[in-house]
């Protein structure tokens, strides 16, 4: 009580601060690297983009760039949320999952829903005021995955096949906000790579001792497959994968004619088998991010990638 005798009004800043860490939880920021997909046009198209007689331009169009995976991340995050506020009563029931915003009650549902609305609003008006074209992708993608959280995620084999559908549409989200033509090989490769991750995925989901026996309770699709069904699965995809790529380093339009680029495949392979190696062997491909940034191979792998294809373009490039 203050010195009038009345009692002051309480803080609400303690409850507010807890509800934005709770809603930004919910946006997943961690799944955020994904939409680093959208600078694939921009580096694979240096030597057209940076016009270094007029480097004010290129910052331009590397700040665009940024602007687009900004407004996905918001996007994508709104899907998050609506796909946690459908799975709500299914995530109470699993050890890990119980522990998200909305599930645990932290964000209510009440809030989740507004929230959600406008930042897939901010997303899809936002695109299409930076560039139309990116409008309808970004508006496609939030159709798509709405759908999937619906009901397209409890097909197996189409729930990762829309997944990897959303790692192309980044890809062109990229090019079409440079109004710049990439290589189909490129959307391919983003694709492949994403099939690959969303394949190994559910084999960790369905070998995980948390689901056990009740994988299907926890993912409608599980209760289809099998590990041994998976296995085969990952391999096709993993070497379409590797062949899409190297087919794109001596194939794609805008790469040096001496077909130097084809120097970063070992660099892609040896990631690629790195990441099945390690998810078969920890049963940890549940969260490909954890893997992607923690392991130090490959993480060196990845580095040696951008550095070599960097120096290639921008050396040998036209």
């Amino acid at each position: 009580m203050n010195a009038d005798g009345e009692t002051p009004p309480a803080n609400n800043r303690p409850a507010a601060t807890g509800a934005a860490k709770a809603l930004f939880a919910a946006m997943r920021p961690r799944q955020w690297y994904k939409n680093l997909v959208i600078y694939v046009a921009f580096f694979f198209t240096v030597n057209e983009a940076w016009d270094f007689a007029a480097p004010d331009a290129a910052f331009v169009i590397f700040a665009k760039m940024t602007a687009a995976a900004a407004l996905f991340s918001a996007l994508s995050g709104a899907v998050y949320i609506y796909n946690d506020i459908l799975d709500a009563d299914r995530d109470r029931r699993h050890p890990q999952k119980r522990h998200r915003p909305i599930a645990s009650g932290r964000l209510p549902i009440a809030a989740a829903w507004p929230a959600a609305a406008v930042l897939a609003a901010v997303g899809v008006v936002g695109a299409f005021a930076l560039e139309p074209a990116f409008g309808v992708i970004a508006a496609a993608y939030a159709a798509i995955q709405i759908a999937y959280s619906l009901f397209l995620k409890r097909a197996a084999l189409v729930d990762v096949f829309v997944i990897s559908l959303g790692m192309a549409m980044r890809a062109a989200a990229g090019a079409a906000v440079m109004q710049a033509p990439i290589s189909p090989w490129l959307y391919l490769c983003a694709a492949l790579a994403a099939l690959v991750l969303a394949l190994v995925k559910r084999r960790s989901e369905l070998q995980r001792s948390v689901v056990g026996d009740d994988a299907a309770t926890q993912r409608d699709s599980l209760g289809e497959y099998t590990v041994a069904a998976l296995d085969r699965l990952i391999t096709i995809a993993a070497a379409a994968a590797l062949i899409a790529y190297s087919l794109y380093t001596f194939t794609a339009p805008n790469l040096p004619d001496n077909n130097a680029m084809m120097l970063t495949i070992p660099f892609v392979a040896f990631g690629v088998f790195r990441y099945i190696f390690l998810t078969d062997k920890s049963q940890a491909g549940e969260s490909p991010e954890d893997l992607l940034f923690s392991d130090r191979p490959l993480v060196a792998a990845l580095l040696l990638w951008l550095l070599s294809a960097a120096a290639i373009l921008t050396v040998f490039g036209r």
